[in-house]
């Protein structure tokens, strides 16, 4: 699909200098945004474009990058611009050529996560709000972790879904799974952590030089087991990457036993965004939890 016709003379304005007047072919930026490589007059760059009707906000995302490139863990593409044209909200980003990461990367890519998970906050979320995919993810700071992950998270989710339509069973087996998800971390208090937030292996690439770059952020402070989780649920992630972050900083004897349980928040997610077979998918994660927790 082609770009609207105002996006050019408002990615100059946004950028200072001129821009083409038509991108290059489409790239991926996944499944909500439109995506171009675009050339301009100081070389080519990544925009990505929000319909005026789609939650969108590029400014948590700049943040987001920003503090993943403050922390010196990981290279990210570095914002260039967020502005406005008649048809959306836009995204304009340092152009990189990636390639993903094979399997001689993958210790690297480990051990970067394990340096980003070492930059802390003194409690859990974020100063401001952002996305998950096209959801608000609400950050607001709380001490407490089990709180945090209650409240912001799978309660969250849980309401989304009740507003959807996706009561019965799954609202009953999980509002009790919330009121019993403590007997996870009876033991266990994790350290407020800079979160990816929505690592997957579609979020991350590497450079011309191996380096591991992160990019498409849901940031907040929380519990590293969270970023670990997802690298699991849809694949992607190779054995050199856990064996090289467990080197560089072991994990909890009982993380395995979390690890639905954070999963779990995407899974909704997911439903929320795309319904289907997700639905299945929560309950089954739901109960596995719940037989867990002796419930």
């Amino acid at each position: 699909m082609n770009p609207p016709p105002a996006l050019a003379g408002a990615l100059s304005a946004a950028l200072g200098y001129p821009v083409a007047s038509a991108p290059g072919p489409a790239v991926h930026g996944g499944s909500i945004n439109r995506c171009w490589c675009w050339p301009t007059a100081q070389g080519p760059v990544f925009v990505k474009l929000a319909a005026a009707d789609t939650p969108a906000d590029f400014n948590a995302e700049r943040h987001g990058l920003e503090l993943l490139a403050r922390s010196g863990a990981v290279r990210v593409p570095r914002p260039l611009a967020v502005a406005a044209c008649a048809t959306g909200s836009f995204l304009v980003l340092e152009w990189m050529d990636l390639r993903d990461p094979a399997p001689v990367d993958e210790a690297r890519f480990g051990e970067a996560v394990a340096d980003l998970h070492r930059c802390r906050e003194s409690s859990y979320g974020l100063e401001q709000d952002n996305l998950i995919g096209a959801t608000v993810q609400p950050n607001g700071w709380l001490d407490d972790w089990v709180d945090f992950f209650r409240e912001r998270r799978l309660q969250h989710q849980l309401g989304l879904a009740a507003g959807l339509g996706h009561g019965g069973r799954l609202q009953a087996r999980g509002e009790r799974l919330v009121e019993v998800m403590h007997v996870f971390f009876s033991s266990y208090r994790p350290t407020p952590s800079l979160l990816h937030g929505d690592l997957w292996s579609g979020n991350r690439a590497v450079d011309a030089a191996g380096v591991p770059v992160l990019f498409d952020p849901a940031c907040y402070f929380g519990d590293r087991e969270a970023d670990l989780a997802m690298t699991h649920l849809f694949g992607g992630f190779g054995p050199r990457f856990y064996a090289a972050y467990v080197a560089a900083w072991p994990l909890d004897a009982a993380a395995g036993t979390r690890r639905d349980l954070y999963n779990l928040y995407h899974v909704l997610n997911h439903l929320n965004l795309f319904g289907g077979k997700y639905r299945a998918q929560a309950e089954a994660m739901i109960d596995r939890l719940l037989a867990a927790a002796g419930h």
